[in-house]
């Protein structure tokens, strides 16, 4: 869509979203993608406004493509930090009515909501990844330290992808 100015509150015009929702809806799409940032209100106007659809942006869908092409363990840590970290303020939740607790007799208030209990769930996760990454991080640099005691000499094989690195590796090492 080509606009002098972007609408606020979800980045492309009435009309527009009027379009993608049909479009949305008579292809059975679960997905939709922008190739732009969007803020967590933008997400949740546009979710609101499609119907039954996930909308992300393209900071998200490169974030889910690493997550697909992780491989080490520390790859894959690093890779949900970073989606939790960009997901964390893009949290929406009812309110009320996902309350966690009621209000009774002897009680002070409608209790923690849905919303506040998926919050801390995700501070707790940040923490913990963050926790393991230093853990690995401090690992590594022993590793390092005994390699530079060892008196090995150190190779580096560097090229583009697919020249042949690994194979190169593979016929020097037999």
């Amino acid at each position: 869509q080509v606009k002098d100015s972007f609408d606020p509150r979800t980045c492309i015009g009435k009309g527009k979203v009027e379009e993608i929702s049909e479009l949305a809806k008579n292809n059975n799409v679960t997905l939709v993608v922008f190739d732009f940032e969007l803020s967590p209100a933008q997400i949740r106007n546009l979710e609101n406004d499609i119907g039954d659809v996930t909308v992300i942006d393209r900071s998200m869908l490169i974030l889910d493509i690493f997550a697909l092409h992780a491989v080490s363990g520390e790859g894959k840590l690093q890779v949900e930090l970073a989606q939790l970290r960009y997901s964390a303020p893009r949290l929406t939740g009812k309110g009320i009515e996902l309350s966690r607790q009621g209000g009774g007799i002897g009680s002070r208030g409608p209790g923690e909501s849905k919303l506040e209990t998926d919050r801390r769930h995700l501070h707790e996760k940040i923490v913990s990844l963050e926790k393991r990454l230093s853990e690995l991080e401090h690992n590594r640099s022993i590793m390092r330290a005994q390699r530079d005691r060892s008196g090995l000499t150190k190779v580096a094989l560097v090229g583009y992808t697919n020249a042949g690195k690994s194979t190169l590796l593979n016929k020097i090492t037999g």
